[in-house]
């Protein structure tokens, strides 16, 4: 949690599906949900609405213990997030109605806007996995004798197998009939299920039982044959990860009599007269499992023991694609065809459609006689840092990191126990007691204990065989749906074993034992230094700007409108920032408006021109690469009767003059094409498109945003009409921007009201932006003076990069580039991947323009280029800023170069999760 800086919310153990619901109800309450997708994709909204208003946020307080006010600041969070997801592992499901509490959450992450959304909860492209040969796999040949069918039919159904928690029953009574004969293969049944004595008891009472696995397990003692299978390391087989599929090489010999699994089951087959269904050598399973995927055995030895498959171009919202759907229809892959708040299937099986909230039957609200005795909520299934399960308990080395099992305990509820940090403690529940090590933490939820999982296998140690939780757990605990069993939310006590039981160190990671300061070097324990590699996204405030504004967010308050003194000098002030701004531009200072941001001035620009002249001239050119402020604006005139061309561009980004020559006509108003893209960094022949538009009468529009700082501009030279920029591009503040504009052109204002800014902006005027943004322009003259050596540093990084990545390639001009970018494709690897990675280590660089981070939609920017839509997905940015040193570049390349070699798997261009 510190790691991710995240915020910890303690909940009532078991409750999470009433939190899930009070989310859902702040949602709905507060108007937060992506209404469209309620309306045109969901079914059962109505009634979960109305059931839902029993979960307010002070009912959900009363019920989980979280309150009222952080039930709704969590819901609009997660509505306000730039993508969210859920992370749910061995925890949901393993507790009273899980089925219901899972559903809920998905419902909430859907009422949220945050599912199958960029950074939310994704589903994966059909195709992604790499595609395993199933043919020849035999179907369970008569589902109606599958064990728990009766109890548990959507299990059943969609699992098409018997279901493990129904085998007692048919073993010791015989319902629905008697099993006698068991095969236990690669498992343990004495430490994966609850209540450990009646699953001695069936052990017991098999009349024939195999054991296959590759150590003697707790079941082993009950069983007639023991059949050693040889270790991963011993044999050779396969394994997939998404959409890559490799061969694992056998490193030594089979030991002993030991064979791999799959022979003992083709051994067994055999002798039972269908040993020909089985494969008899390594090499078949290999081939088999490959057939039709376009690799051979030998082709897969060939690329080094591992291949990909090809894979789909991540798409999102699928559901309006057909991309869940196995006819292609829009839709989900339901009875529906819509997301099934109310669910059909549940209905059908006679189970409630909604995802309705139920208090654990083990609580202190539902049993407040039976926690009297037992005052605190047992939990267990937490993963630990050694070990899962009962893996590892053989290995000395993770021994002495965890040499016996434990449970974790809020430092309060020991402390009125008398437990300290290592002492020997015994947990007890209704149906029994095990010993274990207490961890004492501020980390656990007060009144809770989280009991490590995985005791009793007879291959570890005494404490470790002694430790098994399973013994304090109820069979008849499970949820009704799936039939899981519940390891969580039961109640329990915790009392220490004996004062001579002595103390033993735990230092595997838990509690206060194992924090890590999320910004510090590993090396050092320092905290990391940040390299920023993304100016062209946003550059810091320079302090000389801080210090020109603090007097006006302080002291000085004058309106520049006012008479008086204070007016007087806000008004001096205002002016002083817009001469140094024309300075800048080499024009009058009249010539300068003050406007939000650029997206405004780019707006005010393009429709404000545009209505001040729609009857004589309703034509406006612009380019396929312009930032979303100008092709936004341009796209809504297009509505409103407006006519727009947009100009293509080279391979290297930029416009043809030849192609705006040929585009323009007599009815054309305006052309708007940047200074230099955001994106690539290529710069446009500004004066030469800008002469052509001015000698067929039209006027000139250039967003000169990410030029400004970077290269002279002289409006004059330039030849333009207009010229808007940012703030915060040139180390100013942001929110203020500026707008040049030629003397004598007649523009319709987009804000109407005062009379400031000549008429042209109304609104008090953001005084301590504007004059953060005169000191910045100031600044950027300065900064003219060390562009060199700034190309210098990008050249020397880009060569870097390709020296890691040999076939990266530039995207942009080779020469008519900004001296700070670098735009350059990654054949095969992600790029947010990339990013990602890189931001770990301490880089900051963008995969494409910030204000499309997020965005489903491959870069406008590349794809005009000719750039392919897999190719932009393994595209970076990278773009340097003033203050950049080499020995940041350097380091740069040395994180780039350990990100790419030994993060290589995680890079891979693949469906982003």
């Amino acid at each position: 949690m510190e790691l991710c800086d995240a915020v910890w919310i303690p909940i009532r153990p078991g409750t999470d599906g009433a939190l899930a619901l009070g989310l859902c109800n702040v949602l709905i309450a507060e108007e937060l949900y992506d209404e469209e997708f309620v309306r045109d994709w969901s079914y059962g909204f109505e009634e979960f609405s109305s059931y839902v208003q029993h979960y307010r946020p002070e009912i959900v307080e009363y019920i989980t213990g979280v309150p009222a006010a952080a039930v709704a600041s969590l819901a609009r969070r997660i509505a306000a997030a730039d993508g969210a997801t859920t992370a749910m592992y061995s925890g949901l499901e393993y507790s009273d109605s899980g089925v219901q509490t899972i559903r809920a959450t998905i419902v909430l992450w859907a009422l949220a806007g945050q599912l199958d959304v960029p950074g939310g909860r994704c589903f994966t492209m059909t195709g992604y996995q790499f595609p395993i040969n199933r043919a020849g796999y035999l179907p369970n040949p008569d589902m109606k004798k599958a064990l728990g069918t009766d109890r548990f039919p959507v299990y059943t159904h969609y699992r098409k197998e018997s279901h493990a928690i129904a085998l007692p029953k048919s073993v010791l009574e015989g319902k629905p009939y008697r099993i006698r004969a068991l095969i236990v293969q690669a498992g343990s049944l004495l430490i994966s299920w609850p209540q450990t004595p009646i699953w001695r008891e069936t052990l017991k009472n098999i009349d024939f039982m195999v054991c296959v696995d590759r150590h003697l397990t707790a079941d082993a003692a009950y069983a007639d044959v023991v059949l050693p299978a040889s270790t991963l390391f011993e044999t050779e087989s396969y394994m997939t990860y998404g959409p890559v599929f490799r061969i694992r090489e056998r490193v030594i010999e089979p030991r002993g009599e030991s064979r791999a699994d799959v022979f003992i089951m083709a051994e067994l087959a055999r002798r039972l007269g269908y040993g020909h269904l089985f494969p008899q050598n390594e090499e078949e399973p290999l081939r088999n499992v490959l057939k039709g995927s376009g690799f051979s055995p030998e082709e897969v030895r060939a690329a080094g023991g591992r291949v990909q498959a090809p894979v789909p171009m991540m798409q999102y919202r699928k559901w309006e694609k057909g991309l869940l759907r196995p006819d292609g229809a829009p839709g989900f892959d339901t009875p529906t065809g819509k997301f099934e708040i109310c669910s059909t299937i549940l209905e059908e099986y006679g189970y409630d459609p909604l995802p309705v909230y139920t208090e654990p039957q083990e609580s202190p609200r539902s049993r407040p006689d039976l926690a009297e005795r037992f005052p605190l909520v047992f939990n267990s299934g937490a993963r630990v840092t050694t070990d899962f399960h009962a893996q590892h308990h053989s290995i000395r080395s993770f021994l002495e990191e965890r040499p016996e099992p434990t449970v974790s305990i809020n430092t309060r509820d020991a402390g009125a126990r008398g437990i300290r940090y290592g002492d020997r403690v015994v947990v007890e529940t209704a149906r029994g007691q095990v010993p274990l090590r207490a961890i004492v933490t501020d980390d656990i939820m007060e009144g809770t204990i989280e009991a490590n999982m995985g005791g009793g296998c007879h291959q570890a140690p005494q404490a470790w065989r002694e430790g098994n939780v399973n013994e304090l757990t109820d069979l008849e605990r499970y949820d009704p749906i799936s039939g899981f069993p519940v390891y969580k939310a039961l109640l329990c006590d915790v009392r220490k074993a004996g004062e001579d039981a002595g103390r033993v160190a735990i230092g595997s990671g838990e509690g206060s034992h194992a924090r890590a300061d999320a910004g510090a070097s590993a090396q050092t324990g320092a905290p990391m230094r940040r390299i920023y590699l993304d100016h062209n996204a946003t550059t810091p405030i320079a302090p000389e700007v801080t210090q020109a504004m603090l007097p006006w967010i302080g002291g000085r308050f004058g309106n520049p409108s006012s008479i008086y003194r204070e007016g007087r000098e806000a008004k001096a002030a205002m002016e002083g920032a817009r001469r140094s701004i024309a300075q800048l531009l080499n024009c009058t200072a009249k010539r300068i408006t003050f406007t939000g941001c650029c997206t405004e001035a780019n707006n005010f620009v393009i429709k404000g021109f545009a209505f001040a002249h729609r009857e004589e001239k309703p034509h406006i050119i612009t380019s396929s690469i312009e930032h979303s402020s100008v092709i936004e604006p341009c796209r809504w005139l297009e509505t409103a009767g407006f006519r727009v061309t947009y100009l293509p561009v080279d391979p290297e980004g930029r416009v043809c003059p030849d192609d705006l020559e040929a585009a323009i006509t007599p009815e054309t108003m305006l052309v708007s094409i940047m200074h230099a893209n955001n994106e690539t960094g290529s710069i446009q022949p500004i004066p030469e498109l800008a002469r052509i538009a001015r000698s067929h009468g039209a006027y000139f529009h250039t967003d000169a945003t990410q030029a400004i700082g970077k290269l002279p501009i002289d409006v004059d030279a330039l030849g333009v009409d207009f010229l808007t920029l940012s703030g915060h591009k040139i180390y100013g503040p942001k929110g203020i921007g500026a707008l040049y504009m030629r003397k004598g052109i007649a523009i319709d204002p987009l804000i109407h009201g005062g009379e400031q800014e000549r008429h042209l902006r109304a609104g008090t005027e953001n005084l301590p932006g504007i004059v953060g943004l005169g000191r910045a322009a100031e600044l950027a003259r300065q900064h003219l003076g060390d562009m060199a050596r700034i190309r210098s540093l990008r050249d020397r990084l880009a060569s870097g990069i390709q020296e890691i990545v040999p076939d990266a390639r530039i995207n942009g001009h080779a020469t008519e580039r900004l001296p700070n970018t670098v735009n350059m494709t990654l054949p095969g690897l992600r790029g947010e991947s990339v990013v990602l990675a890189l931001d770990q280590k301490g880089v900051s660089i963008s995969s494409g323009s910030a204000c499309h981070s997020g965005s489903p939609a491959p870069s406008h920017v590349l794809l005009a280029m000719g750039v392919t839509e897999e190719e932009v997905h393994c595209s970076i940015r990278i773009s340097l800023g003033i203050h950049t040193t080499e020995e940041e570049i350097e380091q740069t390349l040395r994180v780039f170069d350990d990100v790419v070699n030994n993060q290589r798997v995680l890079l891979q261009f693949s469906v982003c999760r």
